[in-house]
């Protein structure tokens, strides 16, 4: 595909980039590119209208029909069913003897991350921040450019568009860059994610036959687990594009290194957490400014991460996730000065690591809603995982932290104490890479080395990925299902 990109005259790239991204996209099912056809021509015909719409009347009608029909879209294929099992079970419960019809289809991928992406070209093109696009080809390519159309990063029109139009010679250094950081990406995948999933999926598919610390592990393990997923993914979707000449929202910035939920948010899906302040908290911020700040912005937050929570899913424990996450910052909010005078005594570097550790607990706490089948698996998971693990230490510590009480310590867990270790390492090994990735651009950095230097480390690298790749657990990527 890349050879015959880079060998196809400029002019038709266009025509075989959009060529490859609907063959990609129809290979899940071929009826998922007569949606994002749909959804593309709809986009295409009313920002066109609002463009040239001579009242602000007559442009709302477009904006209208085009958020309508995209937001109709996503809510039948992932929230209807929801909607009506919840509706039915408020009639059961009133005994009203109402039946709510159930659809019965598949959620197409990618419907979420390519929805926003066209909603947000329509509000961009209604507030004057981009002109409509009029080359059909390149507007649909914009629409269902393959590396990033089913799970993102959720690329700004105005920054992916006028790429299309760029010619983008063959380079050395930028097609290395994009294949290193493709197979960190797929590392990330195949020998952290998917081997810290063989114990999470096993402990999570049945936690109530479950106690204490193999609870409180699984429950660690996940949020590596989802960001070495989602992340390895991006990674993958933003190198495959650099080879060809594209740049990529980043979308991660080592989110465990948040010391507050703000700072979180500001690191971890990037493009989608951009999104929701650009769409959605800041203009309702600015709608309800006559509340008083305080109470527009803990409104706007609330509205903002209870919708995110929702949009990961159609799942109350996804509603509670967000809440949760909009509550915590609401009180970050609030409570900024009193915890700064409260907090002024501490050396900097203490208070910074103790905000790290309470970050991560609380990142652990409301991962187990996002992760958690249903809500009463969430709220059996979080109390047993903390009184059950006291015991287990007490115990341990009365068996004279023997080896067999250590071994008896990770029973459950659906896994050999070996594999478990090792997905402990790589988690260390994540974090290590992490930290001087933080400092230096490794693939920079690599580049004036030596060619023994470097090709003993890609060497090594893909060693290790075919002798601990997970290639017999390999599960499909978590944000697919978004």
């Amino acid at each position: 595909m890349v050879s015959l990109y880079f060998a196809v005259p400029h002019r038709a790239r266009w025509t075989l980039l959009l060529a490859a991204s609907y063959y990609f996209y129809m290979s899940w099912r071929v009826e998922y590119a007569l949606l994002i056809m749909a959804s593309t021509l709809v986009v295409y015909f009313t920002t066109i209208g609002i463009q040239e719409a001579e009242s602000e009347r007559r442009k709302r009608f477009f904006v209208g029909v085009s958020v309508v029909f995209n937001f109709g879209l996503l809510f039948v294929f992932k929230y209807f069913n929801f909607l009506g099992s919840s509706l039915q079970q408020l009639a059961d419960h009133l005994t009203l003897g109402v039946h709510v019809p159930v659809l019965h289809f598949l959620l197409p991928v990618g419907i979420s991350f390519y929805t926003f992406q066209i909603v947000s070209y329509t509000i961009d093109v209604y507030r004057g921040d981009k002109e409509a696009e009029r080359h059909f080809g390149i507007f649909a390519l914009f629409v269902c450019f393959f590396p990033q159309l089913v799970a993102g990063p959720i690329e700004r029109s105005g920054d992916l568009l006028p790429q299309f139009f760029e010619k983008h010679e063959f380079d050395y250094v930028r097609v290395t860059d994009g294949l290193k950081q493709m197979f960190w990406g797929l590392f990330k995948k195949v020998v952290i994610a998917d081997r810290l999933a063989v114990v999470v999926d096993h402990v999570y598919s049945n936690p109530t036959d479950l106690d204490g610390f193999p609870l409180l592990l699984a429950s660690v393990f996940f949020p590596f687990q989802v960001y070495c997923d989602f992340s390895g993914y991006s990674d993958i979707a933003v190198g495959a594009a650099r080879v060809m000449g594209f740049e990529l929202t980043t979308n991660f910035n080592r989110p465990y290194a948040a010391r507050s939920v703000p700072e979180y948010w500001r690191r971890w899906h990037i493009s989608l957490t951009t999104w929701f302040n650009d769409y959605l908290y800041l203009p309702t911020v600015v709608k309800r400014r006559d509340w008083g700040v305080r109470i527009a912005v803990v409104w706007a937050l609330m509205v903002t991460f209870t919708l995110s929570g929702l949009w990961h899913g159609a799942y109350w424990t996804f509603i509670v996730f967000g809440m949760i996450h909009g509550s915590a910052l609401c009180i970050e909010f609030l409570t900024r000065a009193r915890r700064k005078k409260l907090t002024a005594f501490l050396p900097p570097l203490v208070y910074s690591y103790l905000c790290l550790g309470f970050m991560l607990s609380f990142i652990v706490f409301v991962d187990v809603f996002f992760r958690a089948s249903t809500m009463s698996d969430a709220l059996y998971i979080i109390p047993h995982m903390i009184t059950g693990t006291v015991r287990d230490l007490v115990d341990l510590k009365n068996a004279g932290f023997s080896l067999g009480a250590i071994k008896g310590m990770f029973a459950g867990l659906g896994a050999p104490k070996w594999d478990i270790a090792l997905a402990m390492v790589l988690i260390v090994f994540l974090e290590l890479v992490q930290l001087v990735q933080a400092r230096i651009v490794i693939r920079e950095a690599l580049r004036p080395r030596p060619t023994w230097q470097r090709w003993s480390l890609y060497y090594a690298m893909g060693v290790l990925f075919l002798l601990l790749g997970a290639f017999n657990n390999s599960v499909q990527f978590i944000y697919f299902q978004f």
